[in-house]
């Protein structure tokens, strides 16, 4: 179908032909990495400015409907907020280090904890919280200094992000994302009708000039990974902390959401942006990195009134997490053999990020990866080098799915990959010839 015939009943305006692209896109009558046509051929096909155009494919960056590459053109997002949020399976016999999950090894026994669960049925009207799960969380968030006198269980760190963003904002309200930052949030943010304002992140965490740049451009919420950010394992330092807290007393009535999706095994020491005079916070810690995902529990601090309203707007849905589920992560948690499980999680995947990182500066190449389960690598074509590495039978993953203004890379889950398998990996990503970035070797 040629641009006149697909385009022919868009909208004039630049919100109807963002809004009728999306469309196609949701009924793939667009399709996943499609080109859109230049901004001028549909200018002229429409009779409508280019700057229309323009306009409409930035309210569609925006929204992570499409991504920007140069001269290439605007594309389709190859997981757009619109589509099925989860990736292609691997093909057999490809190494899979896409997944973002941890390494299964390193979980704990889910049927020992589900064995300890007792027998009596919790019924309508029991307090929505298992006691013992919640006196270790506020003994948690005590001990990194985060206020615990309102705490709340939600089911995941993205369940309790969408909790506390619908309880304050509004649709168009701007929200503060760290740029790359993990994609399930940018989907997220668009499925709010929210509008994500980019801001530049190092290997230690948010950048204050840049967070400063987008305050003055106007925010009602921003989203903080104090460590092992996904997907580039940055991690707020406390000289950063507090740079950032400094920053953001300009706005003390900003909603601040930390989230801790890493938790225990995050590989780092929490550092907290959520100062004393903070208005509207919370902090979400998820366990599912460190006791496994399929769980489905995540601890959240927060103000009286933030705590108070997603517990309303919960029992109006869902109710509350299941008592088994809570029960079997206050018995992991409690359990005396944890600390040392935990600490060998912490140690192996530090063990991993390395053996990674070292592989690539021998070839120079230069990675991120300061905490966390992920590596970062700045490439010249995301598109070549993800295709070769599947031809070499490596999954890994784009970064335009992470990214709204950072230049292109690829994301490399290690949690599974052994010092042998990281020198070949090493090896294989060094043959491809459109690396963007090179790091000198001593």
């Amino acid at each position: 179908m040629n641009v006149s015939e697909l385009y022919h009943d868009a909208p004039r305006s630049s919100a109807g032909i963002a809004l009728f692209i999306e469309a196609a896109v949701r009924d793939r009558r667009i399709l996943s990495d499609d080109l859109l046509p230049p901004v001028r051929i549909l200018a002229e096909t429409l009779q409508v400015s280019p700057a229309t155009v323009a306009a409409a494919y930035r309210r569609l960056k925006l929204r992570g409907v499409v991504v920007t590459d140069g001269r290439r053109g605007t594309r389709v997002s190859v997981t757009p907020p619109l589509a099925h949020p989860y990736a292609p399976p691997v093909p057999p016999g490809t190494r899979d280090l896409s997944s973002g999950n941890p390494h299964p090894a390193l979980l704990p026994d889910l049927a020992a904890a589900l064995s300890a669960v007792p027998d009596e049925p919790i019924l309508y009207g029991h307090d929505v919280h298992d006691a013992q799960l919640i006196q270790l969380a506020r003994e948690g968030f005590d001990a990194d200094g985060i206020r615990s006198d309102s705490v709340a269980v939600v089911g995941g760190a993205l369940d309790g992000l969408e909790r506390v963003l619908r309880v304050h904002l509004a649709s168009g309200d701007r929200v503060g994302l760290e740029d790359p930052g993990w994609r399930s949030v940018s989907h997220l943010i668009a499925s709010l009708n929210l509008i994500p304002v980019p801001v530049a992140i190092d290997d230690d965490g948010m950048l204050p000039d840049a967070l400063h740049r987008a305050l003055l451009g106007g925010l009602d919420a921003l989203i903080v990974t104090p460590r092992a950010q996904n997907p580039t394992g940055a991690a707020l330092e406390r000289e950063r902390a507090s740079e950032l807290t400094r920053v953001m007393s300009l706005r003390p009535d900003l909603l601040v959401i930390e989230d801790d999706h890493a938790g225990p095994v995050a590989g780092g020491a929490y550092e907290s942006v959520v100062g004393e005079d903070r208005e509207k916070w919370a902090v979400i810690r998820s366990m599912s990195k460190s006791f496994g995902p399929d769980l489905r529990v995540a601890l959240m601090a927060g103000d009286a009134a933030t705590i108070a309203r997603v517990e309303v707007r919960r029992l109006l849905g869902p109710g509350w997490v299941s008592h088994i589920l809570q029960r079997a992560v206050a018995q992991i948690w409690s359990d005396p053999a944890t600390p040392s499980l935990l600490e060998g999680a912490i140690e192996s995947y530090r063990t991993r990020r390395k053996a990674l990182i070292d592989a690539l500066a021998r070839r120079s190449i230069r990675a991120r990866g300061k905490t966390g389960l992920n590596v970062w690598i700045e490439v010249r074509e995301e598109a070549a080098v993800v295709a070769a590495l599947l031809a070499r039978n490596w999954a890994v993953t784009a970064g335009q799915e992470f990214r709204m203004l950072a230049p292109p890379a690829i994301r490399v889950t290690i949690s599974t990959l052994d010092s042998s398998e990281a020198e070949a990996f090493a090896h294989d990503l060094e043959s491809v010839s459109t690396l963007r970035a090179r790091m000198p070797v001593a």
